[in-house]
């Protein structure tokens, strides 16, 4: 097992900059943002552009590699392949696949991008969708050497009622996933929230994990008697806004890392888990992401053998 990071969390900084950081740190993997961008928001990082991949954009980035001693676990581009504006779909399908050429031409095993969802429709109409437009995808990075991880993350703040916006938050719904050919990037936090214990998660899909990450929560259960399960109404402008819990660094919030380390041991687990940071205590500026980061690493390299 390696120790990754996201890079999302630091999207002005180059990929040059955060290999130099997280080789520093301690970290062994990058699992690399490839949004087409600005870089002004997480969701938006880019990291390296697959829009107009090349040879000297390869080239670039295997000098980036071979100086830092760092791989690449993952290319990340989590967005709505089952958006309801057709124009916004299918430039987000085009874009995934530049992420798969990339993939392929830089030997990463993996890209990964949420299912996502119609909001207008129910759960089993957007899996009926999602089985006439996903596998072609599938089929286009199998055919390039490259799997699609999809990540757990309910995507609440993509639903009107902070209701589920990407249809893979659970092990139901990933048995279903499976049968199209896409693997998962298993993430605890998300699981914890709507109240799944996320290490008995582990060995029933051991052979469908691929990709971790590593993100922690913390939850208020007062303050989920006041709002509910899916959060406060009045959100203020924040879609993301629940009221009751939030995402933490590893080591700062809920999440019992030794038991989910171990159990991923168990599993045969041999991939990368990478720290998705998203702690909005550690957040704000580089330097506190960086400390956030180092507060990651301190936790979870003391679990990892090798």
């Amino acid at each position: 097992m390696n120790l990754g990071m996201l890079t999302a969390c630091l999207p002005t900084w180059s990929l040059d900059r955060i290999a130099d950081w997280a080789a520093t740190a301690g970290y062994e993997r990058l699992e690399v943002a490839v949004w087409p961008g600005t870089g002004s928001r997480d969701f938006e990082a880019s990291h390296i552009d697959t829009a107009r991949f090349g040879p000297r954009e390869a080239d670039r980035v295997r000098a980036v590699l071979d100086r830092t001693g760092l791989g690449i676990s993952a290319l990340a581009y989590y967005e709505n392949n089952l958006h309801p504006d057709p124009v916004r779909r299918e430039g987000i399908r085009e874009h995934l696949k530049r992420a798969v050429d990339a993939a392929q031409a830089l030997d990463v095993p993996y890209v990964g991008t949420f299912i996502g969802r119609d909001p207008a429709r129910s759960v089993p109409e957007n899996q009926r969708e999602a089985e006439r437009v996903l596998p072609e995808l599938v089929e286009y990075a199998g055919e390039r050497g490259v799997r699609i991880v999809i990540e757990n993350c309910v995507m609440e703040g993509w639903h009107p009622d902070g209701h589920p916006g990407n249809i893979a938050y659970s092990p139901e719904l990933w048995e279903w996933m499976f049968s199209l050919g896409l693997h998962l990037n298993w993430d605890p936090s998300h699981l914890m929230w709507i109240g799944i214990d996320p290490v008995a998660t582990i060995t029933p899909y051991a052979d469908r994990i691929a990709h971790a990450q590593a993100k922690d929560i913390e939850i208020d259960p007062v303050a989920r008697n006041r709002y509910g399960f899916f959060g406060t109404t009045d959100k203020k402008g924040d879609p993301w806004a629940t009221g009751w819990w939030r995402y933490r660094v590893p080591g700062r919030g809920q999440v019992d890392w030794p038991r989910v380390v171990d159990r991923l041991y168990e599993a045969g687990f041999t991939g990368t888990l990478s720290v998705e940071h998203e702690d909005p205590l550690w957040g704000g500026t580089p330097d506190k992401v960086c400390q956030g980061l180092t507060i990651a690493h301190h936790t979870l390299r003391p679990l990892i053998t090798g």
